[in-house]
């Protein structure tokens, strides 16, 4: 059954678009962030009953939203059996506590929904991890008087994770079970170090997906490398980082990643969190930037993308920003064109960066993206040589079947003659095997 939920947003009345002396600046207008808090609701199991709005030249320090606006939002409480506010903005330990004691509801912020919707998605170990240490070090300073709280209100949107159980053991206990994930997470570091040196070992540059959460990410993913990853219209489907091979027009193989989405505001524990996963981006030889030119906000989308992979330091990784989702346009052609055009204009200061139209969904454009990321990565041409391997190189006949094409295969006794086409940068490092 679904939560029914109210939104709560605020407009503030400086020209910066932030409240008096915060130096916050609104990137986007209240309606429209509103409308991405209903998405991100939805995709945690909510039904909107309505949504409020306040304009203010500063927030209340005791409950964010003035007096007059916590008793009309008490009363839709009431009257619609409302059971979780969401407020799009952060909100201190005790503005949350003062709110839900004003208007007997669970309140939670925007951050504690994303992070409700992480630990709803995560599915591997280092993805429950992740997750569970940015929930610890976000509820941490809410767990004075909240325990009674959390155990009136039951579970639902914003309980999801660590449960109520750790949340009403003591600070210090809390602050062991996250330095040991943080520990297990720093292997976890380690670990994709060493098999990024391994991928590195064979000739695979790897090209990283990023972009907004819902671009279409693993459509194209799936389109790419013919996989069927999960490809779910809910924010944040895909959390845990997936590679697959891709074969590009010209014969070489790539190694593809499909990393999780970004979103505005994105809390500041789940990008240290994610760290190891995000590094997957910035040791990529090509970043796919996946935008949905179907949306009202592409442009707000691209921007903000661009700041975090310059915050992740990624932002030197060459990149092709794919325009995805033309088939939702009324004349994909035109329309395409003139938006590619915008959004290059609008991320000035990145001149790695070419664009390229495609419909993931259709197979519109595909060819030619193939086509640029082919120009694009760095020149590793294919050869032919042969190769003299003795009958216990089981290893190295395995590289040249999965790296190379093997064209040819004599038997001398036990040893055999391999001539095989492959990338040149591989040929040299078998310098020692070849024949002739």
């Amino acid at each position: 059954m679904r939560e029914r939920a109210i939104l709560v947003g605020l407009e503030w009345k400086t020209r910066s678009g932030g409240p008096s002396g915060s130096g916050r600046v609104r990137a986007v207008p209240v309606e429209e962030s509103l409308d991405e808090l209903a998405e991100l609701a939805a995709s945690a199991g909510a039904e909107i009953s309505e949504r409020l709005v306040q304009s203010r030249s500063a927030p209340e320090a005791a409950t964010l939203i003035g007096q007059g606006k916590v008793e009309e939002l008490a009363a839709a409480v009431k009257s619609n059996a409302v059971e979780v506010v969401i407020f799009d903005h952060d909100l201190t330990p005790t503005q949350q506590r003062n709110l839900e004691k004003a208007i007997a509801a669970k309140v939670i912020d925007r951050t504690q929904l994303i992070l409700d919707i992480f630990a709803s998605r995560a599915r591997t170990r280092e993805g429950r991890l992740q997750v569970e240490l940015a929930q610890l070090n976000y509820l941490l300073p809410r767990l004075s008087g909240h325990g009674v709280e959390m155990s009136r209100l039951g579970g639902g949107i914003g309980t999801r994770g660590p449960g109520e159980t750790k949340l009403e053991t003591d600070r210090r206990r809390i602050a062991r079970r996250i330095k040991k994930i943080a520990d297990e997470l720093d292997g976890v570091r380690a670990g994709r170090a060493l098999h990024r040196r391994r991928r590195s070992a064979v000739p695979l540059a790897t090209l990283a997906l990023a972009g907004y959460t819902n671009a279409g990410k693993s459509t194209l993913f799936n389109r790419l490398t013919r996989s069927e990853v999960l490809v779910d219209a809910r924010m944040f489907a895909t959390l845990d980082p997936t590679v697959r091979p891709l074969t590009l027009p010209s014969r070489r193989r790539v190694l593809v990643s499909d990393t999780v989405g970004f979103i505005r505001n994105l809390p500041t524990t789940l990008v240290k969190a994610f760290r190891a996963t995000l590094e997957e981006v910035t040791e990529a030889a090509l970043v796919l930037h996946v935008v949905d030119v179907s949306s009202a906000a592409a442009a707000e989308h691209t921007t903000h993308v661009f700041k975090v992979l310059a915050e992740i330091g990624a932002a030197e990784v060459p990149q092709i920003l794919v325009i995805n989702k033309v088939d939702r346009l009324p004349d994909a052609d035109a329309d395409a064109e003139t938006i590619q055009c915008r959004l290059l204009s609008e991320a000035g200061g990145h001149a790695n960066t070419r664009a390229v139209s495609v419909s993931a969904l259709t197979g519109a454009g595909i060819d030619r993206l193939l086509a640029v990321i082919d120009e694009l990565l760095p020149l590793d041409p294919l050869v032919r040589a042969t190769f003299h391997l003795s009958a216990g190189d089981g290893a190295t006949l395995a590289l040249l079947h999965e790296f190379g094409r093997v064209l040819d295969t004599r038997y001398t006794g036990a040893d055999c003659e391999i001539e095989a086409e492959l990338p040149e940068s591989l040929s040299r490092r078998l310098q020692d095997r070849r024949s002739g």
